[in-house]
């Protein structure tokens, strides 16, 4: 049955990786796997002899005190309360995926509305606002710098988004915004990797607590900004970077709350860290916090008048929520993501309840260096999300051995953030970059992906200086 589980996982990925072919969206093959290895667990729990317990991070194989899962009978006769039974561990381990999951889920939804709200009032445009320039090479420096800084505030995904979309309102070719586009994917991914907010990886290693905020930061911010700055220093001497270009004249209307609400969305997105080291609790109800501000600030500016005796109003019950930034932007928030990180997360966590992962890190890490290991995982990023990539090496080091802040997290995170910008596929930026501006994937392969590697190489010699491995 578990050989049946792996074949479920690599046809659900092999769907995923083939989407635009096969016309799904990627949440569907993600969904059914889940749903489908998760039943093959159910049929098949009475077999298994290894269970992986995820909280203390041990197999039940009878040794250092744990229980032997194979010993265990299916159901408990006794009907009494406890992990006696294979069913019980089953239920439990299960509702402790899901919790930890619903964990990452509920923060990406509340940083996804605040970013939702913020571009309700056009608060983007602020930052258009900065760029004085009609120089390509300038412009190169001041939208790296920008990808740099706003994906460790807004993740990756979002500051491309953002990018992209004020390099539209300044460059009107297409075929000059892709040079621009390439350099925003490795830019964006290298400032998500040194921040816990500034990419879905970064976010799973924090909340799991492998690593802390400010040792993340201390070791990570070097390497990262040497993975942007190489890539940018070479691409000002390519010919698609120098001369000028002709600036779109705005024809935008401009809300005079966008700036209150930026610096108001961005300020308390950094606030999230700073409530987690000081109460200690969980960094979703900081995020749920921090849209609460930002959504009663953005109810109270928007002025919204209801009266009982407006007939219209009261024929439609929804018509108040209509006008509502806060609810215009739930209903803009990317819940295919949100989807599609569930059936990732909980397929992955199916193999690791069997003891998969588990048994294959003891393997690698008994066939190869750990650190040679991880930077591999980096590249394989670029060829397989990083998101379960960073589920798996969660369960494959053990926590007792491998204690919070230790090298080897950092190192993950760094190699599954940036790893991905060798290929336009390897990373949620790149592929929105790809959807938004038509980017050949062979194009890419040609034009940037040269820069994508010597910048990863160079943030990971940078990383082994710093951290002495």
């Amino acid at each position: 049955m578990a050989t049946a589980i792996v074949i479920v996982f690599i046809l659900g990925y092999l769907a995923i990786t083939i989407e635009h072919s096969l016309k799904i969206d990627k949440l569907v093959p993600a969904l059914l796997m889940m749903a489908v290895a998760w039943a093959l667990v159910a049929f098949g729990i009475d077999g298994f002899e290894n269970w992986f317990d995820s909280g203390s991070s041990h197999l039940l194989n009878g040794k250092d005190g744990f229980q032997n899962f194979a010993d265990l009978p299916l159901h408990a006769s006794d009907h009494g309360h406890g992990l006696t039974s294979k069913s019980s561990w089953l239920e439990h381990t299960l509702l402790h995926h899901f919790g930890k999951t619903c964990e990452i889920l509920i923060f990406l939804v509340g940083a996804m509305t605040i970013v939702e709200i913020i571009d309700h009032f056009n608060g983007f445009s602020t930052i258009k606002g900065f760029i004085k320039t009609n120089k390509k090479s300038v412009l190169l420096w001041i939208i790296c710098v920008l990808a740099f800084i706003l994906s460790a505030i807004i993740d990756n995904l979002t500051a491309t988004i953002v990018l992209i979309t004020i390099l539209r309102k300044l460059i009107p070719s297409n075929k000059d915004r892709i040079w621009f586009a390439g350099l925003i994917i490795i830019a964006a991914n290298a400032g998500g990797a040194w921040s816990p907010i500034g990419d879905v990886t970064t976010t799973m290693l924090w909340m799991g607590e492998r690593v802390t905020t400010v040792k993340l930061i201390e070791y990570l911010i070097l390497p990262s900004l040497v993975c942007m700055l190489i890539p940018t220093i070479l691409a000002t001497f390519l010919p698609a970077f120098k001369g000028n270009f002709e600036p779109i004249e705005d024809q935008g209307e401009i809300n005079k709350r966008g700036p209150l609400m930026l610096y108001l969305g961005l300020g308390l997105i950094v606030f999230v860290p700073i409530f987690k080291t000081v109460t200690h609790l969980p960094p979703y109800v900081g995020m749920m916090m921090s849209l609460g501000l930002v959504a009663l600030v953005a109810e109270f500016i928007s002025a919204r008048q209801f009266s009982i005796t407006d007939q219209s109003a009261a024929a439609d019950p929804h018509s108040g929520h209509a006008s509502s930034p806060t609810f215009r932007a739930l209903s803009k928030i990317e819940m295919p993501s949100i989807l599609f990180f569930l059936g990732i997360l909980m397929t992955v966590a199916a193999l690791e309840s069997l003891g998969l992962i588990f048994v294959f890190g003891q393997d690698v890490q008994a066939a190869m260096d750990t650190n040679l290991f991880v930077l591999l995982l980096g590249a394989g990023s670029a060829v397989i999300d990083n998101v379960p990539l960073v589920a798996a090496s969660m369960g494959m080091f053990d926590p007792n051995e491998f204690v919070a802040d230790h090298s080897v997290w950092h190192f993950i995170a760094y190699a599954a953030g940036t790893g991905g910008s060798m290929l336009i596929i390897g990373s949620a930026a790149g592929v929105v970059a790809m959807g938004m501006e038509k980017i050949s994937f062979f194009w890419y392969l040609k034009k940037i992906a040269w820069l994508a590697l010597i910048g990863y190489l160079a943030g990971a010699g940078v990383y082994y200086v710093i951290s002495g491995i």
